[in-house]
């Protein structure tokens, strides 16, 4: 633990949730811990909720991360949170942090939809009602907002370069947040824009990152159990796997913590990173997930317990993603898919079926379907894949719109007939255009492995589900 007194900030991070708090932030101190620097206390954002920031006021930051599983290491208390501000209720705080000379790195984990990202165009939501206000002058709630203010705020201050890192499972994610933080700009006035992009453009760089660590949402349990070990009640410990890491590309504005030092690594590739993550891990995890919801699985440990699951992820690493993906130099595939698996199978996490399914919607484009396009246009049947497709087309029209945990839901819903079976509810989500594109709709193999599996998973459940899998 690092000592407090002499901690400056130097980092703003916006989404601090538990990710956040067992990943970035246990790097970060590693970091200053191995090099004795004590200039990247981290100024924290909460987004959506306060939640967090409640939590740490009391604590001057400080929060515990608990390991669980083979290999786990002792209670660790964090000390690299220097400050902990509710976005939502002080925006301009948030302005003022990102714009401070002291600061020279904003990191970001605000989840797929915090981007505010036009489904149809990929590019920043200008529609959006959020956005609109930011971009009229309103104190801004959206990340993208923000950050666009502080950078215009530094400015007009002379504050010095900056450095914007997304740490969300984003393709490209620096270059996307990139590209969003130029359209807000664009989207300004003139007498505004011109000059933000021009400052933009030679004081701030976005690099991509990859980022990997099973941080599932803590229970009161978990607390309990922490207050037993620790003798004090923490409510913002975080639990995690053991295993995490950290691939960035090495693209600074200015200076930056020696996170290489605490284990990250910089790569000139990070792309290759990332598209493994997304196809094997990620997809794997929605597939679970999925099939878990389906079939009553509360956790994923559950779900990879069941043998015929396993299978259907194994085979979807090995014969639809893996053949499709350009590995980065170093990585064994074979032995990459073994060990996602064997880290889902732990049951210390409790990562839960229905958290891990939230928002699929805004997941599956990038995990799953990226591969079923890749594998019809090297002329194979994405059967594995296309399971992973099928189990969430039926979560979403078996589950009541009010419960359906997705910013789309009420679209998805609106699109779903009333009488609903494999022949009626498989056209109807693949003509969701926000989804779907019409290429990939329109293919009657990518069709037919759907309307299979659906009926499978609707009609025999998890029998039907095991034999199929398993002799199908």
């Amino acid at each position: 633990m690092l000592p407090r007194e002499g901690l400056r900030p130097g980092i703003v991070h916006l989404g601090l949730g538990a990710f956040a708090r067992a990943h970035t932030a246990v790097f970060t101190e590693d970091a200053m811990l191995a090099t004795g620097s004590s200039d990247w206390g981290i100024v924290g954002v909460t987004q959506r909720s306060d939640t967090v920031a409640r939590q740490l006021a009391p604590q001057d930051g400080l929060f515990t991360v608990a390991e669980r599983g083979g290999g786990a290491a002792p209670l660790r208390v964090v000390s690299s949170i220097v400050e902990a501000i509710s976005g939502k209720d002080h925006p301009e705080t948030v302005v003022d942090r990102i714009a401070a000379p002291t600061t020279h790195v904003v990191t970001l984990t605000v989840t797929e939809k915090g981007y505010r990202i036009d489904p149809h165009s990929g590019s920043l939501n200008t529609a959006d009602p959020q956005v609109q206000a930011d971009l009229a002058g309103q104190p801004p709630q959206t990340a993208i907002g923000q950050i666009a203010r502080g950078i215009q705020k530094r400015a007009r201050t002379g504050a010095g370069p900056l450095t914007v890192m997304s740490c969300d499972n984003l393709p490209g994610n620096g270059q996307l947040t990139g590209s969003l933080v130029r359209a807000f700009a664009a989207a300004l006035p003139d007498a505004e824009s011109g000059p933000l992009l021009a400052w933009l453009d030679a004081n701030v760089s976005f690099p991509s990152t990859m980022v990997d660590r099973m941080v599932p949402a803590t229970t009161h349990g978990d607390l309990d159990a922490v207050e037993h070990e620790l003798g004090l009640r923490d409510e913002a410990a975080v639990v995690a796997e053991p295993f995490m890491q950290w691939v960035i590309e090495d693209n600074f504005a200015g200076v930056r913590p020696a996170w290489e030092k605490a284990g990250a690594l910089f790569s000139t590739d990070v792309a290759a990173w990332e598209a493994a993550k997304l196809r094997l891990l990620n997809a794997s995890h929605s597939m679970l997930a999925y099939l878990g919801l389906a079939t009553g699985k509360a956790t994923i440990s559950d779900a990879v317990g069941e043998d015929a699951f396993r299978t259907a992820c194994s085979r979807m690493m090995a014969e639809d993603a893996l053949p499709t993906i350009g590995l980065p130099p170093g990585l064994d595939g074979e032995l990459y898919c073994a060990q996602v698996l064997e880290r889902f199978a732990n049951p210390a996490l409790g990562h839960t079926t229905a958290k891990v399914g939230s928002d699929g919607s805004q997941k599956i484009g990038l995990r799953l379907l990226t591969t079923v396009r890749a594998t019809l246009d090297a002329g194979r049947e994405p059967r594995w894949a296309a399971l992973a497709v099928a189990a969430w087309m039926h979560h979403v029209a078996s589950t009541p719109e009010a419960e359906l945990n997705d910013p789309l839901a009420a679209g998805l819903h609106a699109a779903l007939p009333v009488m609903r079976s494999a022949e009626t509810v498989v056209p109807a989500l693949l003509g969701f255009s926000s989804i779907f594109d019409g290429e990939l709709a329109a293919h009657p193999g990518f069709t037919n492995l759907l309307l299979h599996w659906y009926r499978i998973i609707d009609t025999q459940g998890l029998g039907g589900l095991r034999n199929e899998i398993n002799h199908g």
